[in-house]
């Protein structure tokens, strides 16, 4: 199976206005053709002022285009043919003026006369001054916008080039990528509610000291995103103290809701939860490695180091068993295996049994922590191995096989 970015090989046309945060956008055509996009990009006469047209053309790998191309006369209609050239078009930074102009239907340049040819998603990211896009006449240029079925992705708060902090800010590069990103993810999952487990938990043996494991949570999040980039509504049981990861707010021009996630200590915690959301949701994923002990009788504030200690430890609660026993017809669990690679295949078939899961992934132990790793997928009709594949390659296999 070949596994490549939603990007490859899309055509994406960005509308770049007269804006301080021009120079991000760069930085946004690097990563988009580092994915596997074609770009092209058209200037406004104000980002003009900003930048030489050069510096976009030698970035994207195709001419950048003007005011000036559109009054050439080379018996070309530019606008239309830029119009049908893209996949998805992006307005980055795009400012008060602009959104005006676009508002009023205007094609008095390249770019506003190409959106109003165009049949494409066009998505919007404003960038301005605080007070500008708190204006009454903004607001409703942009609610016309929305009507129009623009996609508007709201500026983020934060320190502005004018010295002002507020909202009006481009949103982070990562950002915007990612939201790109999931416009071209099939939107398989619509109306299923997912949920899935992550990262560690911590049993405490006094008020400040615990046991716990180097579980990173990432193979949770990455299945996390991939079932939110398709559409679901996401439940995340979350065993670490932050959530480190950048998911873009999809509601705001889409039905799909933001994950919910629900930050947990302890195994118990992680298995209540979980518990409580198991019978809403038609596909469970135990990605989470919560401990297998815990210390019997906690202590009371802050042990003193005087003496060796012996600690007595219980097992904790095995949130995968008992919650897959509780299935009910058509909802699917999965669960994960970590053990000695001369052992996988074997431990993963007998814990696939014994938990009564549907799907079961294994990987071995020496590619703990690392990006990449072999997996033994144990489907309910077939065993499949993958050599060397990345985590979100593995959320995107994983989502391929519930749909098949």
């Amino acid at each position: 199976m070949s596994y490549s970015s939603p990007l490859q090989n899309k055509n994406i046309l960005i509308g770049v206005c007269g804006s301080i945060a021009i120079y991000k956008i760069c930085d946004l055509i690097r990563k988009l053709k580092n994915e596997g996009a074609n770009i092209k990009v058209i200037l406004t006469t104000g980002a003009e002022n900003f930048i030489n047209p050069l510096l976009f053309a030698s970035l994207s790998g195709n001419k950048a285009y003007t005011d000036a191309d559109f009054f050439e006369a080379d018996g070309k209609i530019l606008h239309i043919e830029l119009a049908k050239y893209p996949d998805v078009i992006l307005i980055a930074p795009a400012t008060a003026s602009f959104i005006s102009k676009l508002a009023v239907g205007s094609a008095s340049e390249l770019l506003l006369a190409t959106l109003l040819a165009t049949k494409v998603p066009v998505y919007i990211f404003p960038s301005m001054n605080t007070s500008m896009w708190e204006h009454p006449a903004t607001k409703e240029n942009i609610e016309k916008l929305r009507n129009f079925g623009y996609l508007i992705y709201e500026p983020t708060e934060g320190s502005l080039a004018c010295g002002e902090v507020g909202k009006g800010k481009l949103p982070e590069i990562e950002e915007i990528l990612e939201i790109v990103k999931a416009h071209f993810v099939e939107k398989t999952l619509v109306g299923k509610k997912v949920l899935i487990t992550g990262g560690p938990t911590r049993e405490y043996i006094d008020e400040v000291r615990f046991i716990t494991n180097a579980s990173s949570g990432k193979t949770a999040f990455f299945l996390a995103k991939e079932a939110y980039y398709r559409g679901a509504e996401v439940h995340l049981v979350w065993g670490l103290e932050s959530f480190p990861y950048i998911l873009p707010n999809l509601d705001c021009f889409s039905p799909i809701p933001f994950p919910k996630i629900y930050f947990v200590k302890t195994t118990r915690e992680m298995f209540e939860i979980s518990k409580a959301l198991f019978s809403q949701c038609s596909i469970c994923i135990f990605a989470g490695a919560p401990s297998d002990f815990r210390p019997k009788t906690p202590f009371k504030g802050k042990l003193k180091k005087k003496e060796p200690l012996t600690i007595e430890l219980e097992l904790t609660e095995d949130i995968a068993k008992i919650l897959s026993s509780y299935k009910i017809e058509g909802q699917i669990t999965i669960g994960f295996a970590l053990e000695e690679e001369n052992n996988l295949l074997n431990y993963g078939k007998k814990k696939k049994k014994e938990k009564a899961f549907d799907y079961l992934i294994a990987n071995p132990l020496k590619t703990m922590g690392k990006d990449k790793s072999d997996f033994i997928i144990f489907t309910p009709k077939k065993t499949l191995e993958f050599k060397n594949i990345s985590k979100p390659q593995l959320a995107k296999i994983l989502f391929d096989l519930l749909g098949s």
